[in-house]
């Protein structure tokens, strides 16, 4: 089963397996995209609702890759539902596919390359440029805010 992000409407995504999504993917959806959703709905795609222990097993997942912040409540519960669905997660979110790799949940990629690899973010301090494995709000030294910073640069 292909389970589709708002990006699969978007730029009109075709499949023969089988599809699924969740409703908060409709909400993102306008004009076209959006008519493309009822239609696809209408002929048979499952709309999916996961369970809150796998959101906050996707959500752990995430905060321990330093995703958590770049993802939007639609696309914990999409990684969620393809998770309990042991199916396929069809995006063009590069963090989306960070954490469902960490899941062990394939992924299909539409229109840009996926990712080569796992990350694992930095955050270094915009003041003192120390670097912390964890995301905070403010630096526990200097207090300056923190930005992400990919590993392989570090």
């Amino acid at each position: 089963m292909y389970v589709l992000d708002s990006s699969a409407f978007i730029r009109e995504y075709h499949t023969e397996e089988q599809t699924a999504t969740i409703p908060l993917v409709r909400e993102e959806l306008e004009d076209e995209s959006a008519y493309r959703f009822d239609a696809m709905e209408g002929s048979g795609m499952h709309i999916h609702i996961p369970s809150q222990e796998t959101v906050e097993k996707v959500e752990r997942a995430a905060r321990d890759l330093g995703d958590f912040e770049e993802l939007s409540e639609t696309d914990v519960r999409l990684v969620g539902a393809t998770f309990e669905l042991d199916g396929t997660l069809v995006t063009d979110d590069y963090a989306m596919q960070n954490v469902a790799d960490r899941l062990g949940v394939a992924v299909e990629v539409i229109a840009h390359d996926g990712i080569e690899e796992q990350r694992e973010w930095l955050f270094q301090c915009q003041g003192c440029g120390r670097e912390f494995d964890d995301d905070k709000d403010r630096c526990p030294i200097c207090g300056s805010g923190l930005s992400r910073k990919n590993p392989s640069n570090a």
